[in-house]
């Protein structure tokens, strides 16, 4: 099951976790806490915040699509761009203005991503790369790249195979609901 990425709700999501922070923070800390808040989102709501796909890596699960606008050229994020810097010195990121991305978030998904901040928002990157290490979901990848599904993020946290299929089904619909009233527009 891939979603189809919504480039404005990331950037509202790592905006919102920014301004949180006080405006910068090193955007391998930014991409855990994204992970972080999308893989509790999956538990409780069975989906997720930033309607990222995810990957294993080097240093532990990362959004991908969200980490592609943080190191890659700017044609392809316009709406990123306009909120969030490119990379800084120490490998960090930042907000660009205290106006944040407007209706892109619920009141649901801001609680979460608060409570997210709450809970690790005072661990530094190494210690989240590390915690991020000990998650069920994430293999060593040695220096490339392995898919985590959705299934598997669900698992890791005790789902049955009936929760996650109801979640995949869930997900899909809701996807092809969206492509219907896009379609529409």
């Amino acid at each position: 099951m891939v979603q189809k990425f919504n480039q404005e709700k990331a950037t509202a999501a790592a905006a919102f976790l920014l301004k949180l922070r006080g405006g910068r923070m090193s955007y391998l800390k930014l991409i855990k806490l994204l992970y972080l808040a999308d893989r509790l989102a999956l538990d409780r709501w069975g989906f997720n915040i930033t309607t990222d796909r995810y990957v294993a890596m080097d240093q532990g699960p990362v959004v991908s699509n969200i980490y592609d606008l943080i190191t890659q050229d700017a044609e392809q994020k316009s709406f990123w761009v306009r909120y969030i810097s490119p990379p800084l010195g120490e490998w960090e990121v930042q907000l660009k203005s205290e106006d944040l991305p407007e209706n892109k978030l619920s009141k649901a998904d801001e609680k979460l991503l608060q409570e997210i901040f709450g809970i690790y928002g005072t661990w530094n990157r190494w210690q989240l790369r590390d915690f991020t290490h000990d998650l069920p979901e994430w293999q060593n990848p040695h220096g490339s790249s392995i898919p985590i599904q959705i299934s598997d993020i669900l698992k890791a946290q005790g789902a049955s195979d009936e929760d996650i299929n109801d979640v995949i089904i869930d997900l899909s619909a809701a996807e092809s609901a969206n492509d219907l009233l896009g379609s529409r527009t």
